[in-house]
């Protein structure tokens, strides 16, 4: 790429002989060669400084700052992630803000005000006790001020959701179901 630039430029005033054998042609492929690695490594370099682009280095060394590493997988996830943790700062204790941070981490949780300091932190997409709970447990406790007492919710089918769907024994036995997995068979949410 720049070896062309650089022969281009200099092709005008006639003093190089930048044919391809020549000496002069040799050092300007070199030199060429030589500003085409710094410039990827610039890109690179720029990609990875800034937290809406970083893919890899960028977002480990961002992730290394805090307690908990986010419980995000994607490159996508992972910046927005960082993103929301980035935002944490006085102004944060609101519900709404406390609610956007944990949901920016990757968490599909919700925070909810119960008052007198208290806070419900609740998996509205998730039966019973989500995956990887002791990971999001420190990440939400680590994101939470500790002045606040906070009280996992867990969501299991209750008698009258059974009663509202007329479940029957008999529905019950016929779909296979298990006292475990008959509590986690929720019904779609309104």
């Amino acid at each position: 790429m720049y070896e062309g630039y650089l022969r281009d430029l200099l092709a005008p005033l006639g003093v190089y002989d930048l044919s391809a054998g020549s000496i002069s042609g040799a050092e300007l492929h070199a030199l060429g060669a030589g500003l085409d690695q710094v410039s990827q490594q610039l890109e690179l370099t720029e990609r990875e400084a800034l937290t809406a682009t970083a893919e890899h280095e960028g977002l480990d060394r961002r992730e290394a700052l805090f307690a908990r590493r986010p419980a995000a997988v994607t490159a996508t996830e992972r910046r927005a992630a960082i993103a929301a943790l980035l935002q944490i700062d006085g102004d944060s204790l609101t519900p709404k803000a406390i609610d956007r941070t944990i949901r920016g981490c990757g968490i599909k949780a919700r925070a909810l005000e119960l008052g007198n300091g208290m806070l419900r932190v609740i998996f509205p997409e998730v039966a019973g006790v989500p995956e990887e709970f002791g990971q999001i447990e420190k990440i939400i406790l680590d994101i939470l001020p500790c002045h606040l007492e906070v009280e996992f919710f867990f969501r299991y089918l209750t008698w009258a959701e059974c009663e509202k769907a007329a479940y029957t024994w008999a529905d019950i036995e016929s779909a296979g179901h298990t006292w475990e997995s008959f509590q986690l068979a929720l019904p779609p949410e309104e």
